[in-house]
């Protein structure tokens, strides 16, 4: 068994097929099969079963998937670790980040590039859900998320907590001058809500809010967009609930931003990174701007 052999078998597992295993590869599918037929007359035992076209892992085949990702993770760490220490803090980094989270991003950015003028940066926008499965697929290095999320996999620092606001169209407004709204009026208005694509969230805490309340609120629609969100309260449509932050980057004479008067509901988020990944300087150094500013965000 070598590595040749094991990165030929991962590549299979993950693409359920020779040929597209073979593609991906860019090698012909006969010695790819060889390899894998080599590999299972080594092992004693069979990887994989064919089901119509689709290769599906045997339960040895389960067990050598998970130690070879393992591994092949570990490599590709050791050389991101070697290559940094042979040609200095080159390169690129990659950021994931809730757009509602995004307040926490500029400072950071124009301080780690007087440290690293020569690494690029690269921003990934998602929401909770797609930014932590992105972490545990090695796709981004670290993610600034709201909360809830399962976060057994990762290490992660708080940042600090802050208010949810209602964010509402001028049109919906009696007084011009209001600067609170009570939950009660809150739920009559027509509201868009953000909804993550998978998981518990914010859509589900301000549920719990109203439910708290024995009120019943007038959702007239849902999005994980926050910006299609903001677009609708600026045209006009009804309200919304938001972090304070972002509120307080709109500037439109068509919407009003109003503290939540007799509910205290906070918003609570976090930096991510993935456990048992190897962290190079530059991100390193990224989360400890993200640390040490992380205090001056809503001043």
């Amino acid at each position: 068994m070598n590595f040749k052999q094991l990165k030929y078998f991962y590549e299979i597992a993950n693409e359920k097929q020779i040929t597209r295993a073979a593609k991906k590869l860019h090698i012909s599918q006969p010695p790819l099969s060889q390899s894998l037929q080599a590999l299972e007359a080594t092992l004693g035992c069979a990887l994989f079963e064919r089901n119509g076209h689709t290769m599906e892992l045997t339960e040895a085949g389960e067990v050598l998937y998970e130690k070879t990702k393992k591994l092949l993770d570990e490599i590709d760490d050791t050389m991101r670790e070697v290559k940094e220490t042979g040609q200095g803090v080159r390169g690129s980094i990659t950021i994931g980040c809730n757009r509602s989270c995004f307040a926490h991003i500029p400072q950071a950015v124009r301080q780690f590039q007087q440290h690293f003028p020569h690494v690029q940066i690269q921003l990934i926008e998602g929401d909770s859900y797609q930014l932590t499965n992105q972490l545990l697929r090695r796709e981004i290095e670290l993610a600034i998320i709201r909360l809830p999320a399962d976060l057994e996999k990762f290490h992660y620092f708080r940042l600090p907590d802050e208010k949810y606001v209602a964010m509402v169209s001028k049109q919906y407004l009696s007084e011009k001058n209001k600067t609170t709204i009570t939950i009660k009026e809150l739920s009559e208005l027509p509201l868009f809500l953000l909804h993550r694509i998978k998981g518990t969230g914010q859509f589900e805490i301000f549920m719990n809010m109203f439910q708290k309340n024995d009120l019943t609120p007038y959702i007239i629609g849902e999005s994980p967009n926050v910006d299609m969100i903001i677009g609708l309260i600026k045209e006009g449509l009804g309200a919304t609930i938001l972090p304070e932050s972002i509120c307080h980057q709109e500037h439109s004479s068509n919407i009003h931003v109003l503290e939540i008067e007799d509910v205290e509901l906070i918003s609570k988020s976090a930096v991510l990174t993935l456990k048992e990944r190897y962290l190079s300087k530059k991100t390193k150094r990224f989360i400890q701007l993200l640390q040490t500013n992380r205090h001056h965000i809503y001043k």
